[in-house]
């Protein structure tokens, strides 16, 4: 075989390998406002998902120092908390969440507020309402 063939032959293997993005600050390992769950924050399809990796404790944060009584009798080891979070041009990301503790979902909007906090707050509510800080895990980076 030629050098030219040879060298058309690695170009193109190298061409048909997947070009992977760096990943998004959003993106890796987030301990929840209460403290109870660490949430994986990952692409699913064209959006990113929020799944729970690890859990922490279990205490309410609708009723502070008592244990959490989750409407949702489901593990949450594995559940997908966050939905659908798409950018939006505010430079959020919008979705849905999942609150274990009364079982509903609602819109929501995310936003980097330092390298490693996350800004989580449903939509639709009064400013500042029900929003949470979440802290990035140790060793969280993508």
């Amino acid at each position: 075989m030629s050098l030219s063939i040879r060298l058309l032959a690695g170009a193109l293997a190298l061409a048909a390998l997947p070009l992977h993005a760096a990943p998004l600050p959003e993106q890796g390992r987030w301990i929840t406002a209460s403290g109870n769950l660490e949430v994986e924050i990952a692409p699913c399809g064209k959006a990113l998902c929020g799944t729970v990796s690890k859990v922490l404790g279990n205490r309410s944060m609708s009723h502070p120092g008592q244990p959490m009584q989750a409407a949702d009798s489901r593990p949450a080891l594995g559940m997908r908390l966050l939905t659908d979070l798409r950018p939006a041009a505010d430079g959020t990301w919008q979705g849905r969440v999942y609150n274990r503790e009364n079982g509903q979902t609602h819109d929501c909007e995310l936003r980097l507020v330092a390298a490693d906090q996350l800004e989580l707050r449903p939509l639709g509510m009064p400013a500042m309402a029900g929003a949470q800080t979440w802290r990035r895990a140790a060793g969280g980076m993508p």
